[in-house]
């Protein structure tokens, strides 16, 4: 049963992200990871600042190198 509520929780994750126009295979953290890896300081970097007090490095410890979209801005 653990395992199903966490494929549903990641499955709502990125389909949240696929909503905000990233890739259907790819998690809100990982995206966010990407930006702030290439120096984006806004939003992401402030949300990824809270997930981290909950889970150390956790948007760095998400990406995905093998998903999301290259071109994304």
């Amino acid at each position: 049963m653990k395992n199903y509520l966490w494929n549903i929780l990641i499955s709502l994750d990125q389909l949240v992200n696929t909503l905000f126009n990233g890739d259907p295979d790819e998690t809100i953290s990982s995206r966010m990871g990407k930006h702030i890896r290439n120096g984006d300081k806004g939003w992401r970097y402030a949300l990824c600042k809270a997930l981290h007090w909950l889970d150390k490095r956790h948007c760095e410890k998400s990406i995905e190198e093998d998903e999301g979209r290259e071109n994304e801005k």
